[in-house]
């Protein structure tokens, strides 16, 4: 009768061994894995700071490529009765805003944006001007106008003048302006260009923010142009 040895498949000492290296390389496998998912994740979050940090500052309005000289404020007057004129801020930088006092929410809210942007310079903030021409002269004279821009920065200026070199000067800027109907008061609001130009040390047009643009996104552009 033919008899048929069995195989005895029972791990024996020597396989112990390979188990061992098998469960020590997966596990070397999947710290390597999380190693790798967190060096990715830590990327993602570090390097737009280190980029923000080291690389090219990236503005929060529409820049410019090549000079562009900032069109003059020819006709117009500051709310001290003297001629308007960007030569007194030579080496400093300038905002501009066309606005209005009677203005129920964006130049009140644009005003205070600006003012705290420049708070927060500290010593530099010096070094920054801001101009608020009206559009709307009829009911902003000089001497309100002023009032009205230094309640936000005993530094900011307003200017003002006739009709015709204010609309001479808004169209150098792009600026559109127009007023809406009167109510039955004789009230009427204006509809304008909100948006804050920025001029840089050398006198050129360097951004243009909207009035969306945020206290500290605008103190770091400001930071940028000095």
């Amino acid at each position: 009768m033919e008899t048929t040895a069995e195989t005895d498949t029972t791990p024996g000492p020597a396989s112990a061994p390979v188990a061992s290296r098998a469960k020590t390389l997966g596990l070397k496998l999947a710290l390597l894995v999380a190693v790798i998912i967190a060096a990715l994740l830590t990327a993602q979050f570090a390097l737009p700071r280190l980029f923000a940090m080291f690389g090219p500052h990236s503005f929060a309005g529409t820049t410019f490529s090549g000079d562009v000289a900032a069109a003059p404020l020819d006709g117009l007057l500051f709310d001290d009765g003297q001629p308007a004129s960007l030569s007194p801020f030579e080496g400093d930088v300038v905002m501009i805003y066309f606005g209005y006092t009677y203005c129920p929410d964006v130049c009140p809210t644009t005003l205070d944006t600006a003012a705290r942007a420049i708070e927060g310079l500290g010593d530099d903030g010096e070094d920054v001007h801001l101009i608020m021409v009206t559009v709307d002269p009829e009911r902003d004279g000089l001497g309100s106008l002023g009032e009205y821009v230094r309640f936000f920065n005993p530094g900011f200026l307003g200017a003002g003048g006739e009709v015709e070199a204010i609309d001479r000067v808004a169209s150098a800027y792009g600026v559109f302006y127009q007023l809406d109907e009167p109510a039955a008061d004789g009230s009427y609001a204006v509809n304008h260009t909100a948006s804050l130009f920025g001029i840089d040390r050398n006198g050129n047009l360097a951004v243009v923010w909207p009035p969306t643009v945020e206290r500290d996104d605008l103190r770091d552009d400001l930071k940028e142009l000095l």
